[in-house]
């Protein structure tokens, strides 16, 4: 029988408890003999690995970088219960904590969240991940050479997972911040930081991948990836180059365990320094915001919609007086270019807007009815409770099957009964079966089905008609917890 493994994304600060656990820290250790590499052989991989590496190996880059990373650790007050099983939530699959006693003391205990961080400036301050230091109380700084300083949070980033420090000290040991844009697919890279807790440590690998976006990990995502080791309190730590300059924040990992498994993500360095300067200037970011709903242009939709790609952000619902409402963007519109930048994806379309600054004016090209649009928008600006331009990807469907879904007018006892509004257009999905087409697309029940094939639906005779004039496929406009997005079913023909 095949194994199913799941694997789960996890930030990389490592949680310690402050004060006494009963079992205490379980260290395992390993010891393991190695034959010793020659002169000669070492010399030899140094050729194979090419101008890249210095004649003396990465000495000389960790001389260079590595006085510039500290370690960061946040003090935070938080209430438990004293069970075992809820500080077994705290630190899930967390080596080297043991929680064989099942009852601690309840209340308000200190936590630690042990990182890493990066020194910008020689007047003391320094960059690390938002998740480090949220909710600290008290955060503590040990540079390399083991001076230890205060640190006051100047502002955090959690859309981006950044934040900024300061300590009150001159002449620090800065790192050279370099183009993440000139970052390459295979590139040798050193992350730099404080894996659990132990110190300083440099491990080395390679950029795996560039522009990894649509991870869930943060709003706004365009990782580097890379298999140098990371681990649990290398958050916030260095990605540097062979030059030995910055060129990403070590921020999470894609893991079964929670350990390293090759899989490291990265916050550029470009886009960690305009975020950077924007909490030193402001102590707060500022984003542009359009006022969309958008998701995933993928095969089905593209087909529906008469597109020959899915390159593109299909725009499900546009916000009532928003900008984008203002400058004409419609429901069904395909977003595929913004001031001469493609728009491949939702996440790129996210990631320009963000980056524009409000009132300024974007120029978008849309397609709408298979005819190209321009259209020019007016930025607004993203507050802290709105969400980021947010999109819903749409699960896949198959081709077997019946629609497999039960859908009723939304009548005044109906609307009481699911609690829906008594005024919401469309009709109401009272039943999905399982396995069946409505299902795999993700129709709920509770589900407002508004429209099919694009024309509006009123009642359950409108959408019966709409669906039986489709030969195969059915697009849908449903609507869920106030949101729209387009979902494609298959039916037999």
């Amino acid at each position: 029988m095949q194994k199913n493994v799941k694997l789960v994304v996890w930030i990389l600060s490592a949680l310690l408890m402050v004060g006494s656990l009963a079992g205490g820290l379980v260290i395992a250790q390993s010891r393991r003999t190695t034959p010793a590499s020659s002169p000669a052989a070492a010399k030899e991989s140094l050729e194979i690995l090419g101008p890249m590496v210095p004649s003396g190996g990465f000495a000389p880059i960790v001389k260079k970088t590595g006085p510039s990373v500290v370690s960061i650790a946040s003090t935070m007050v938080r209430r438990t219960s004293g069970n075992a099983d809820d500080l077994s939530q705290l630190f899930p699959n967390f080596p080297g904590f043991n929680f064989d006693t099942p009852q601690f003391p309840q209340g308000p205990r200190k936590q630690q969240a042990a990182g890493s961080g990066v020194i910008v400036t020689s007047d003391g301050y320094i960059l690390t991940n938002s998740h480090v230091v949220d909710g600290a109380t008290q955060v503590r700084v040990k540079l390399a050479d083991k001076q230890e300083y205060d640190a006051k949070v100047i502002g955090a980033d959690k859309r981006s997972d950044l934040a900024v420090l300061k300590v009150n000290a001159t002449g620090l040991p800065a790192v050279t911040i370099g183009d993440s844009s000139k970052a390459e697919v295979g590139d040798l890279v050193l992350a730099i930081g404080n894996p659990f807790d132990l110190g300083q440590t440099v491990t080395m690998g390679i950029v795996s991948a560039l522009g990894r976006k649509g991870l869930g990990i943060e709003d706004y995502e365009n990782f580097i990836q890379t298999d140098a080791a990371v681990n649990p309190g290398n958050s916030g730590g260095a990605l540097v180059n062979t030059q030995g300059e910055l060129i990403g924040i070590n921020t999470a990992i894609l893991s079964e365990t929670g350990g390293n498994q090759g899989i490291g993500f990265a916050i550029p360095s470009n886009m960690a320094r305009s975020i950077m300067n924007e909490i030193k200037d402001h102590g707060t970011v500022t984003r542009g915001y359009l006022g969309v709903y958008i998701q995933e242009l993928n095969p089905e939709l593209a087909s529906n919609f008469g597109v020959k790609d899915s390159r593109g952000a299909l725009v499900s619902s546009v916000e009532k007086n928003s900008p984008a409402a203002n400058a004409g963007v419609e429901r069904g519109d395909i977003i595929r270019e913004i001031n001469g930048t493609k728009i491949d994806d939702p996440d790129t379309l996210k990631l320009k807007v963000g980056e524009a600054a409000p009132g300024s004016t974007l120029s978008m090209k849309v397609l709408r009815n298979g005819s190209e649009k321009t259209l020019s928008v007016k930025v607004g600006t993203l507050d802290n409770k709105t969400q980021a331009n947010v999109f819903e990807s749409p699960l896949d469907t198959n081709s077997s099957g019946k629609l497999g879904v039960s859908i009723q007018d939304i009548t005044p006892q109906v609307a009481r009964q699911m609690n829906l509004p008594a005024t919401a257009p469309g009709v109401v999905v009272v039943q999905v079966q399982p396995n069946s087409p409505a299902a795999d697309a993700g129709i709920m029940r509770g589900d407002i089905i508004e429209e099919v094939n694009r024309q509006p639906v009123k009642s359950a005779s409108d959408f019966r008609n709409a669906v039986g004039q489709s030969s195969k496929s059915v697009l849908l406009l449903i609507q869920r917890d106030g949101k729209t997005s387009y979902r494609v079913l298959d039916r037999e023909g």
